[in-house]
């Protein structure tokens, strides 16, 4: 069975990557000035406003704090990295899901696909990998967001500058600050997964249909539903990350960490349970959207890519993806295979990290 699946060609792998780059620089953009707002209360806790601007919302507080101190620029701190990272970041996904996804093919069921769990281990390396491969990047976009209101720093001018102060200063250490926290944020696959699947199926049987045939809105919301899910329950890392990959901008800083086991406990010892979930409310606000704008986008910019590169026709019969659990006609049907595949690819993208908003 494994003979069959050669895995995507070079057209396929560069069309996926392009349209993910593209829907995430959209839903990132759209997003940033809330990025910003939630790795300020990641690394520094709740801000000390004026009395000026303590009245409504902390989102808008924040906002108009931001845009009075460092201009409309402020809110679109940290953007280049992240923009830089989203090409690299999905053909590196991609790419290790496909292989990962051939060698468990030894798990697949009668029809070719593979199980929950098969998917979950392939979708959780190439999180990995991803995490491993743009960290540098992340690092530098934690940093650019956070020295606007880091006093007594040197600030970066430039994703270059960033990069080669930090290997200068701090060596290979410093551009993979908080990887360990980022890698265990990976697991958040095995509940957002799951979930994923379990909220598709709920609303197959409501609409008295299949999960293949659900509509992009109803899709949308399994997404949604389950990206908030996994981020609540899995947001602690972010903290801990974010905290790790700033704190080298700030060489004397009253507050240092030796690794994530050290970051855990002081905020534990600090600020207790909420300490944690600084920004989660932030975050969600952000996710939602990102998460609607990301796979509308995808889908969007896929077709388009779809009609002006038409894909392989050697790929025509290995194609198993993990989310599509009824069949059809396997020439016939080549066309609904490709689109649900993309689907599943959108979805199955956004489970691995960051952020692609964040970082990821």
């Amino acid at each position: 069975m494994s003979e069959e699946f050669h895995g995507p060609s070079t057209r396929d792998l560069l069309r996926n990557a392009c349209a993910g780059a593209s829907a995430g620089m959209i839903a990132a953009t759209f997003v940033c000035p809330l990025d910003v707002i939630k790795t300020r209360l990641q690394v520094h806790g709740l801000p000390n406003l004026p009395p000026s601007a303590r009245g409504g919302s902390l989102i808008v507080s924040s906002l108009k704090q931001i845009i009075k101190t460092e201009g409309f620029r402020g809110m679109y701190r940290g953007l280049s990295p992240t923009i830089l990272a989203l090409l690299p970041n999905w053909a590196v996904y991609f790419t290790v899901y496909d292989k990962l996804k051939g060698q468990l093919l030894s798990h697949a069921d009668i029809n070719n696909q593979l199980s929950i769990g098969a998917n979950v281990i392939a979708a959780s390396g190439a999180g990995a990998a991803t995490a491993i491969a743009t960290n540098p990047l992340w690092v530098v976009k934690t940093r650019l967001q956070t020295q606007g209101v880091r006093l007594g720093v040197v600030p970066y001018r430039s994703i270059m500058s960033a990069l080669k102060r930090i290997s200068h200063e701090e060596g290979i250490r410093g551009l993979y600050s908080g990887l360990l926290p980022a890698l265990v944020g990976v697991s958040h696959v095995t509940i957002q997964f799951p979930a994923y699947e379990m909220i598709k199926s709920y609303l197959a049987r409501r609409d008295n249909t299949t999960v293949d045939k659900l509509s992009a809105g109803n899709v949308a919301i399994a997404s949604s539903l389950s990206k908030i899910l996994a981020s609540t329950m899995t947001y602690p890392h972010e903290v801990v990350r974010s905290r790790l990959q700033e704190q080298g901008h700030a060489r004397n800083s009253v507050n240092h960490y030796a690794g994530a086991l050290d970051c855990t406990k002081k905020v534990f010892r600090k600020d207790g349970i909420p300490g944690f979930y600084r920004g989660c409310a932030t975050n969600l606000l952000r996710t939602t959207p990102a998460a609607v704008i990301t796979f509308t986008s995808y889908e969007m910019i896929q077709r388009f890519l779809r009609r002006a590169f038409p894909p392989e026709q050697s790929h025509l019969g290995a194609r198993p993806e993990p989310v599509n659990h009824a069949q059809s006609q396997p020439v016939s049907g080549s066309t609904g295979e490709k689109k649900k595949d993309s689907s599943a690819q959108i979805q199955q993208n956004q489970l691995a990290k960051r952020e692609l908003t964040s970082g990821s």
